[in-house]
């Protein structure tokens, strides 16, 4: 089996060097964990460079992030293995384009019940209509899941 590849994508005005990019940096060494600056297209370019070539991919995108990588599974979907996506920014225009696409790739999502940046139930809405394999959790948490991050079951999550 090849190697799977593991990314974490942070969001929008978060860095390499927050909460979850040191988690995944302790936690998951050979994880890309790296930042993403500028434009959403700079993001995505950079983003795509990074990839460009490998297969496999399990990509965790938080927010911005999180539309980031739905972005990129949307363009890229047979290098991809899974996707989770933490409060998700799907809601933005930059999702526009996709918005009649079925992904059959394995998606799971968690949203915090009180996140009061990404509003969960447009998002939710989206997330149902464009991914036919996903897995929505709703969990008692706000914006970037404080609370509950850590004790996520990222063992399971980030294994093929």
């Amino acid at each position: 089996m090849p190697p799977i590849t593991r990314v974490f994508i942070h969001g929008l005005e978060s860095s390499s060097q927050g909460t979850k990019g040191l988690y995944f940096k302790e936690n998951y060494p050979d994880m890309i964990v790296d930042d993403y600056p500028g434009t959403f297209r700079d993001r995505m370019d950079k983003l795509a460079g990074q990839l460009k070539g490998r297969n496999d991919l399990i990509i965790v995108g938080s927010s911005y992030g999180g539309l980031m990588a739905a972005v990129y599974s949307c363009e890229h979907e047979s290098t991809m293995r899974k996707l989770i996506l933490l409060a998700p920014a799907l809601n933005l225009e930059e999702f526009h384009p996709f918005l009649d696409r079925k992904l059959s790739l394995p998606v799971i999502i968690f949203h915090g019940a009180a996140d009061d940046v990404v509003p969960v139930a447009p998002v939710k809405k989206i997330a149902e209509s464009v991914f036919m394999n996903l897995e929505y959790h709703i969990i008692d948490d706000d914006h970037p899941l404080h609370s509950r991050f850590a004790s996520l079951p990222w063992k399971r999550l980030l294994s093929p």
